[in-house]
């Protein structure tokens, strides 16, 4: 299955389906059917909000189109459990932070669980694969791709990537260097630690700090970054080449990239992913949705006062995967009034035939995942249902069948 990259010109194909990223324009065609790879991460510090489930949901459709076409997918799913902001969260809850991750993959599992996203092939914790890490660091170490610090100048042997390892980084997110150190820096990077020998370099592997946890290994004890535990992960539970990294728009940079230049600068591939799909934010009361600014709606708080998980699926579908886009109260009416119709159509003893409008999902969902011309065709096949009643007696159960496979929306 082929995915546009931003590095790439837009429309790829594979198979059936075209899936554009934001800077795209056009790409080869694939027809490979062996297997369909993609990886998603998950961060368990937090509950799940909608600006998490948005993102989870594009990847299920992914996942569900690709069944629909015959695919055999394997989707790998890693856990962050050795990260900052979880350390800073149980330190401030006074927990374990092993108890924190725990609880939240719970919460996170069942928020998937509640909203249909299909469950992936691999599930693997950050620290159930810390062996596989040191093992990358000691071949990009071995290589010249990364270094240890002089602790004299910069206080802890940690080790670093050399951002110019690779003759094409910055390619997944076309960034030129400016914007990347401005990136880098909101993100989760350290521009300013002294004895990098770039301000762009990325760490590999924190030392032992007092107080935090950490793992034995050849460079003495400490824990991986943030960029390392995905390259290590993918590299490891899929063999054959990753053909999505995909993810919401803001891990583009530094996150997708690094990972990226982490494993192509090990194994000499050019392209770690075939392609880089992005999904866009999601914004509440005016803004992005964020843990610092506190506009968070939770799924799990969603479905603690009732709110029908259909419906709050529905209600992310209703906006192409890739825009930014706010949650609103009438977003969710919307989606409830929707899915009312939709039951009550799809209830009738008969109805308009089904093959045209399902047809037309599938092609609107083929093409960039287009889920408003796709609702909009199952709204336009129920007003029609519904007002004008039909002679297919097959067709209600054959749409409320395809509207569960395809858009993963129980009826």
């Amino acid at each position: 299955m082929v995915f546009c990259p931003g590095s790439e010109p837009a429309g790829a194909r594979a198979g059936a389906a075209t899936i554009r990223h934001r800077r795209s324009s056009g790409a080869p065609s694939d027809t490979r059917t062996q297997g369909d790879h993609v990886r998603l991460r998950d961060h368990p510090y937090d509950a799940t909000h909608l600006g998490h489930a948005a993102t989870y949901l594009a990847f299920d459709l992914i996942h569900r189109l690709w069944l629909d076409l015959g695919h055999d997918v394997q989707y790998v799913q890693n856990v962050t459990d050795v990260d900052d902001p979880l350390f800073e969260r149980a330190d401030r809850d006074g927990v374990d932070w092993r108890e924190l991750a725990d609880r939240e993959v719970k919460l996170f599992r069942a928020d998937m669980e509640a909203l249909r996203v299909l469950p992936p092939h691999d599930y693997v914790a950050a620290t159930e694969a810390v062996a596989e890490m040191v093992e990358l660091i000691e071949k990009m170490l071995a290589s010249g791709a990364a270094y240890t610090v002089d602790p004299e100048i910069g206080d802890y042997p940690d080790i670093y990537y050399r951002a110019d390892a690779t003759v094409q980084f910055g390619y997944e997110s076309g960034c030129d260097r400016d914007t990347m150190l401005t990136l880098f820096e909101q993100r989760g990077g350290d521009p300013s630690r002294p004895g990098k020998t770039d301000q762009l370099d990325a760490l590999l592997w924190r030392a032992a700090r007092a107080g935090e946890p950490s793992w034995p290994s050849p460079f003495g004890p400490g824990r991986p970054g943030w960029h390392v535990e995905c390259a290590a992960i993918a590299l490891s539970r899929i063999n054959s080449g990753l053909d999505i990294q995909g993810g919401g728009s803001d891990l583009i940079f530094p996150h997708h990239e690094f990972t990226a230049a982490h494993a192509e600068c090990v194994t000499g591939e050019r392209r770690f992913a075939r392609h880089y799909v992005h999904a866009g934010m999601i914004g509440w009361d005016g803004h992005k949705m964020s843990k610092s600014r506190g506009n968070l709606v939770l799924v799990s708080t969603l479905r603690a006062q009732g709110v029908e998980p259909s419906a709050v699926r529905l209600g992310l579908l209703a906006g192409h995967y890739r825009e930014d886009r706010f949650w609103t109260h009438q977003v969710l009416d919307e989606a409830a009034g929707r899915l009312q119709r939709w039951r009550t159509a799809t209830a009738l003893p008969a109805g308009p035939d089904a093959a045209d409008v399902i047809a037309r999902v599938r092609r609107y969902l083929a093409d960039d995942l287009d889920t408003p011309k796709a609702i909009a065709a199952l709204d336009g096949w129920a007003t029609d249902a519904l007002e004008y009643g039909g002679h297919d007696e097959s067709a209600p159960t054959s749409v409320a069948t395809a509207i569960d496979a395809l858009l993963g929306v129980d009826l």
